[in-house]
Parts: structure tokens; C-alpha cells; sequence
């Protein structure tokens, strides 16, 4: 990694193979706690996610749209905690910190790919919701299995071309002389306070794409429960309203912690100067959320709870 300007006005060309992840501050018993809570949320971020793929798989009664787009969301959940948990949890202990630069631009890309993905994807099951209520005589053609795999593979490419964006222009800043990055994995805000150069454009781009995309998916969902309330209240099923609110309900929480904590990370001024607070709400979205995200569908959802009933029925009776 090139690095330049010496006190003398000349440039000195410093190589950074690696990067150390400062991480959390504390002693040793302040690390074993955090250690302790980081591992205690990605057993069972990974425990969840991992139940819901498999019930959704597994069951035949779930082989629908909806099942299908909430299979792909714990995916991503899975995933992208993974890229960020492990790493985090063996420098707690490690005298060095150490990540290599290659190792931190692959984090990073990976992470922004996951994250974007998952947030478009929000967008696409309030989508789903809305045509499954609102139009259900269209929904078995408009989201039939081929309109749902586009979506999905749509989802994919926004957050890869954002991914690209974000991981390029950050890594063709030339860093000063430190290598330390205040954080607990590589994102872009903490390694654009390491940069000397203008990081102008950087900010713009992280600030544009994270608010037009946090303005789009919020746009969505925001028009598409609009029109699911109104049909919603115009039901004379007392049941089918339930049921209708309920699985929504799970939706809109979802959504809710997302783009709140996304927003608070990344689209609101400030959000580059203030690491500390970056460090908190980033265990919230990269921990807490995918953790949250399964509780959340499977307890409000009836059918994800008799899948479970069913495969454990089955399972005892092997």
C-alpha cells in the first residue's frame, strides 16, 4: 500500500502489508466479557439461520414465495455475520490484531455485498407481501419460481456492484503512516480516517449509495404496507386479519432495525468521525440483527412453528 508525504515535502513510498484491528478497549476481563457476548450471539445467529434454511427446505408446506425469499435472507444473515464473527473473536485474545491487506479488502467486500444484499432484499418481501394481498389472483403468475430467482439474482448484483464501488475507491486511497484501524473488523468508514487523501468523493459515494438505497427500500415498503393495511381493513375476517398482521408485522420489524441501525452507521453526518459509537451499532447489525431475524419469523409465524413441530415429529419417530 503506497504512502506518502514525509515531513520534508518528499514522498516516502511505505509498504502496508497488513492492518491491526484495534477493536474494543479494556483489560483482560473487559475482552473475556466481549468475548463471551460475540460468541453467545453468533452460536445462535448461526443456530437460527441454520433451522430456518433447513425447516424451509425440508418442508414441503413452506415451497412458497415468501419461504423462499425468507431462506435467502437468513442465508445472508449467516453469511455475513460469519465474514465478520470468527475473525472478531480470535483477536480478542491475540497479542497482534493482525489482518492482512489482503485479508481486510476481501472482509470488506464480502461484508458490503452481504449487507447491500440483504437490504434490497427487504425491499423485494415487502414487495411479495404486497402482491400476495393485494393482488392474489395475480400473485401465482407474477411471482411464480422463475420471477422469484431474478429478484433474488437482482438483489445479488446491486450489492455486488455496490460492493465493487465501496472496495475499490476505498483501497485506492493512499493510507498514512498508521495501520491501525479503530474498529473490530475492516469497514469504510474507520479506514477512511486512515487516508491522506482527499476522501471527499469516498464520503459522497457512501453517503449517496447507503441513503438511495435506504430511501428506496424504505420508499418501497412504505407503499407497499400502505396498500396492505387498507386491504387489510377492508377484510371481514377477524382470522385472516390476524394472521395477515402477524406475518407482516415480522416484516416490518425486520425492516425497522435494518435500515435504522444502516442509517445511523452510514447516511447520517458525522457518521466517519464517530468510531466509537460506529463500534456499537455495528454489533448490533452485524451480530445482533441476524440473530434477531429468525427469532423474529419463526415465533410470530404460525407456519414456521408447525414445520417445526412436524420435523421434530418426524425425527422422533426415526
Amino acid at each position: 500500500m503506497l504512502m506518502p508525504p514525509h515531513r520534508n515535502g518528499n514522498l516516502s513510498t511505505v509498504y502496508f502489508q497488513d492492518f491491526v484491528l484495534e477493536g474494543f478497549e479494556g483489560g483482560l476481563e473487559t475482552q473475556a466479557l466481549l468475548f463471551a457476548v460475540f460468541l453467545a450471539l453468533y452460536m445462535v445467529t448461526v443456530l437460527g439461520n441454520v433451522t430456518m434454511i433447513m425447516v424451509i427446505t425440508l418442508d414441503a408446506h413452506l415451497h412458497s414465495p415468501m419461504y423462499f425469499f425468507l431462506k435467502n435472507l437468513s442465508f445472508l444473515d449467516l453469511c455475513y455475520s460469519s465474514v465478520i464473527a470468527p475473525n472478531a473473536l480470535a483477536n480478542f485474545f491475540s497479542p497482534s490484531k493482525v489482518i492482512t491487506f489482503a485479508g481486510c479488502v476481501t472482509q470488506l467486500f464480502f461484508f458490503s455485498l452481504l449487507v447491500t444484499t440483504e437490504g434490497l432484499l427487504l425491499g423485494v418481501m415487502a414487495y411479495d407481501r404486497f402482491m400476495a394481498i393485494c393482488s392474489p389472483l395475480h400473485y401465482p403468475i407474477t411471482m411464480c419460481h422463475s420471477a422469484c430467482i431474478r429478484l433474488v439474482l437482482g438483489t445479488y448484483c446491486g450489492g455486488c456492484l455496490n460492493s465493487v464501488v465501496q472496495t475499490s475507491f476505498t483501497f485506492h486511497l493512499p493510507f498514512c503512516s498508521s495501520n491501525h484501524i479503530n474498529h473490530f473488523f475492516c469497514d469504510v468508514p474507520p479506514l477512511l480516517q486512515l487516508a491522506c487523501g482527499n476522501t471527499a468523493i469516498n464520503e459522497l459515494l457512501l453517503f449517496g449509495i447507503c441513503g438511495l438505497i435506504i430511501v428506496g427500500v424504505t420508499f418501497v415498503v412504505l407503499v407497499s404496507y400502505g396498500y396492505i393495511t387498507v386491504t387489510i381493513l377492508r377484510m371481514h375476517s377477524v382470522t385472516g386479519r390476524r394472521k395477515v398482521f402477524s406475518t407482516c408485522g415480522s416484516h416490518v420489524a425486520a425492516v425497522t432495525l435494518f435500515i435504522g441501525t444502516v442509517f445511523v452507521m452510514y447516511a447520517q453526518p458525522g457518521a466517519i468521525e464517530s468510531m466509537e459509537q460506529g463500534k456499537v451499532v455495528s454489533i448490533f447489525y452485524t451480530l445482533v440483527i441476524p440473530m434477531l431475524n429468525p427469532l423474529i419469523y419463526s415465533l410470530r409465524n404460525k407456519d414456521v412453528k408447525k414445520a417445526l413441530w412436524r420435523l421434530g415429529q418426524k425425527h422422533t419417530t426415526m
